[in-house]
C-alpha cells in the first residue's frame, strides 16, 4: 500500500501556526530563521501570534502556510511519500518533498506568486463562493450561462469533493450565481471571505509574473510523481512541472480527480502535512476506504 503526502494551501492559516514546531524542534527553528532572513522580516512573529487580518493577506498566507507545510515535512524521520500533491498553493510544498524545488527557491516563488496575486485583487474587486450539494454539471452550465447573459465573469475554481465546488469570478457574477445555484437546488452557497477571484481570468496577470520567475529557476527530477491540479494526473517532467504550476493560477484545482488518481495509482495512506485538517476532510468525502491523518 502506497503513501500519499498531501499538502494544504491558502485558507487553511491560523494565528499560532508553526509556533510549537518552532519552540520544540532545532530543524525547525533553524528554518523559520533562514526563512525570516530570505524574506526579510519576521514572518515567523506573524504566524506565531499575528492576527487574523494579518494572516489572511495573500501575500502573507501563502508563505506561511508553505512554510508550515514544509518545516513539518523536513521533520519527519524515516518515511517517504510514494507520490505528492498539494491544493493550489500546497504544489510548492509537494515539490520540496519530492525533491523539485530546493526549499530556499520554492520559498522565494512562493513570495513572487503570492504578491503578484495580491496584485492582481487590488486590480479590480472579486471574490469566490462554495456550491454545497449541486452536481458539477449543474454549476458549470449555470456559469456558462451566466457569463453569456451578461457581462460578468464566473468560473469554476475548485473541484474539491463531490458536491463541493467552489467558483471565482466578479463580485456580482460570484452573486448572481449563488442565486441561480439555490434556485437551481443547491443545498448551500457561501460567499468566502478571500482577496479574489483566484484560479480565474482576474490571475492573468499574476501568471505573466509568476511564469516569467519561474524560467529562471531550475527544476529537479522528482523523487517521486506529483499529481497536478491542473491535470488531475502523475507528473514527472520538469518541464511539465512548470507549464502545469503557472497555467494553475487561470484553471480550476481538479482535487477530486487528484485524489481518485493518488488511489487508482495505489494510495491506500494519506498524510496531510500542515496546517489545519481540510484536505483530510475532502479526501475521506471522496474515498472513506483510505487511511487519512495529519501531521502539523
Amino acid at each position: 500500500m502506497k503513501q500519499a503526502f498531501i499538502f494544504p494551501g491558502q485558507g487553511s492559516q491560523f494565528s499560532g501556526m508553526g509556533r510549537e514546531l518552532y519552540e520544540s524542534n532545532q530543524i525547525a527553528r533553524r528554518m523559520f530563521e533562514d526563512a525570516n532572513d530570505i524574506l526579510g522580516f519576521r514572518i515567523s512573529d506573524i504566524m506565531f501570534a499575528g492576527s487574523q487580518e494579518e494572516l489572511k493577506q495573500t501575500k502573507t498566507t501563502q508563505p506561511a502556510v508553505f512554510l508550515h507545510s514544509v518545516i513539518a515535512y523536513c521533520t519527519i524521520i524515516g518515511v517517504k511519500p510514494d507520490m505528492v500533491a498539494g491544493h493550489s498553493l500546497g504544489e510548492f510544498s509537494g515539490l520540496v518533498a519530492n525533491g523539485t524545488l530546493g526549499f530556499e527557491n520554492a520559498l522565494r516563488l512562493v513570495v513572487i506568486r503570492a504578491n503578484a496575486m495580491q496584485k492582481a485583487c487590488e486590480l479590480q474587486p472579486s471574490t469566490m463562493a462554495a456550491i454545497i450539494g449541486m452536481a458539477d454539471e449543474q454549476v458549470e452550465n449555470i456559469c456558462q450561462r451566466i457569463q453569456i447573459e451578461t457581462d460578468e465573469v464566473v468560473v469554476p475554481a475548485n473541484y474539491n469533493c463531490p458536491g463541493q465546488l467552489i467558483i471565482s469570478g466578479s463580485v456580482e457574477g460570484v452573486k448572481i450565481a449563488c442565486i441561480r445555484m439555490k434556485e437551481g437546488g443547491a443545498k448551500r452557497t457561501m460567499i468566502l471571505e478571500v482577496g479574489g477571484a483566484f484560479h480565474s481570468p482576474y490571475m492573468e496577470p499574476a501568471r505573466d509574473e509568476l511564469e516569467a520567475a519561474i524560467e529562471q529557476v531550475k527544476f529537479l527530477i522528482p523523487s517521486c510523481p506529483i499529481i497536478q491540479n491542473i491535470t488531475g494526473e502523475a507528473v514527472n517532467s520538469p518541464s511539465e512541472i512548470k507549464i502545469n504550476l503557472v497555467n494553475q493560477m487561470v484553471n480550476p484545482v481538479k482535487w477530486g480527480k487528484s485524489i481518485q488518481t493518488m488511489i487508482r495509482d495505489g494510495a491506500g495512506i494519506f498524510t496531510e502535512i500542515g496546517p489545519g485538517r481540510v484536505l483530510q476532510g475532502l479526501v475521506q468525502k471522496i474515498d472513506r476506504t483510505v487511511a487519512v491523518s495529519g501531521i502539523s
